[in-house]
């Protein structure tokens, strides 16, 4: 489709309802008939909407965030298979209420998609779709497992497998039947939760996964979007439900995202005192090399004891001179009194790349005797407490600080918590001090 039709047809998808609807029956059949074939043509469908090439896949998941248009491919690629009369379809979601409010009756469902002349009857007492070819989809409940054992599709269509909660035992009675006709395939379509099912989905063999965010979507109302990513947006819901990341909490870690969601807060208008946690990155011994990520956090303590995390002003891959002046402007933004430095790396080297920032104001360089989950524990403690808020969103940062693991390692993102072991020596500067700091010797 050429870049003119595409302006004017997502200028025509952005009209209210009523206008679109006026100005489409003004338009003549062939007209319609054109503007209704778009989507396989590449008109409507987005990139991630559009079902795989090739006969070498079995399964295609489209794990997205809400609004992404999960439901409109879902119902466009059943609507292209039951083109066969002979289909034999499976329409699988959490209950059979949703089958029949979302993806069939719903908005984007298989009858709001269908072609004119071929729209399909829905008979509920049935639990059954007839396309007028004679093509047929059948309503199934993952809640009622059973009823998947014994018959036979040729093409399945489960939505929000993430929310089955009897998901392995109908996914597996749906897997058994999926035995006609010479390939024989399933969409999945959901916004993803770190489910046993959903794990397993995605280890399984001829998978194909397309990705998408609720931001993708042109067609949304912008003050839509402008909403959710204002009050999600970074946050681990945000993340799972608009971007379609799978969020999942590590056995035995010190921070869980429920906790970490639970302490937030905005900042507070007056703190007693304010300091900058630096983990340095290891190339500052060299002085002129670049070195790894250099983590910066500022946090605050108020007059009632609670500490609160202002920022995350880490940098990485820079230059000595690049990470001390992200010190000092961290410092400088936030009214900092003092910055906090582990000096593990050269204590000499790290306190003179920082006076040559201009860091004006003292700088405490603190040597790790004991390792980075150690040194976290107490920190982890203050937040079991209540005595720790965030005031904002970071998720890097918070990325981290969930992938240490109590009484193991660092099983996080990247090769090092630099982030998380920033806030440690904040924290524990300002709520710890020597009473907390096993491992840590002040020079």
């Amino acid at each position: 489709m050429s870049g003119r039709s595409a302006e004017v047809m997502a200028r025509l998808a952005a009209l209210p309802a009523d206008e679109r609807a006026t100005l489409v029956r003004s338009l003549t059949a062939d007209v319609r008939l054109e503007l209704a074939e778009r989507w396989e043509r590449g008109g409507w469908a987005q990139p991630g909407q559009e079902a795989p090439e090739g006969d070498d896949w079995r399964i295609w998941l489209i794990r997205a965030g809400r609004g992404f248009g999960k439901t409109r491919a879902g119902a466009e690629w059943v609507t292209r298979i039951a083109a066969d009369p002979d289909a034999m379809i499976a329409l699988v979601g959490s209950t059979a209420a949703d089958v029949r409010r979302v993806m069939i009756e719903g908005p984007s469902g298989l009858r709001a998609v269908a072609k004119a002349g071929k729209t399909p009857r829905y008979t509920m007492s049935h639990g059954e779709v007839r396309w007028p070819n004679g093509a047929r989809a059948f309503v199934y409940s993952a809640d009622v497992p059973d009823q998947l054992r014994g018959p036979e599709h040729h093409a399945a269509w489960c939505d929000e497998l993430a929310k089955w909660r009897r998901g392995d035992a109908a996914w597996d009675n749906l897997m058994m039947g999926m035995r006609r006709g010479p390939h024989p395939r399933v969409l999945v379509t959901t916004t993803p939760r770190p489910t046993n099912l959903m794990k397993r989905v995605l280890r399984a063999r001829g998978l194909v996964e397309t990705r998408g965010r609720t931001r993708d979507n042109p067609f949304l109302p912008d003050v839509f979007v402008e909403h959710v990513e204002d009050s999600y947006g970074g946050t681990a819901l945000g993340r799972q439900e608009l971007d379609g990341e799978m969020i999942d909490d590590l056995a035995g870690a010190l921070w869980s995202r429920a906790r970490l969601e639970a302490c937030r807060c905005d900042a507070p208008g007056d703190l007693v005192r304010v300091v900058v946690g630096v983990d340095p990155p290891a190339g500052a011994i060299e002085g002129d090399g670049v070195g790894d990520a250099c983590g910066i956090v500022a946090v605050g303590v108020d007059g009632d004891g609670i500490a609160h995390v202002l920022a995350d002003a880490s940098i990485a891959a820079h230059s000595p001179e690049a990470w001390a002046r992200a010190v000092a402007d961290c410092a400088a933004q936030h009214r900092a009194d003092r910055v906090v430095a582990e000096a593990n790396q050269g204590g000499a080297m790290v306190r003179s790349v920082l006076l040559a920032a201009d860091v004006a104001l003292p700088v405490k360089l603190v040597r790790a005797s004991r390792g980075k989950v150690a040194r976290a524990e107490p920190v982890a403690t203050l937040y079991e407490r209540g005595r720790v808020r965030h005031c904002g969103r970071f998720a890097a940062l918070e990325d981290e600080m969930c992938g240490l693991v109590a009484g193991g390692g660092y099983q996080g993102p990247g090769r090092s918590p630099d982030r998380a072991d920033a806030l440690v020596w904040a924290l524990t500067e300002l709520m710890l001090g020597r009473r907390g700091a096993a491992g840590v010797r002040e020079l």
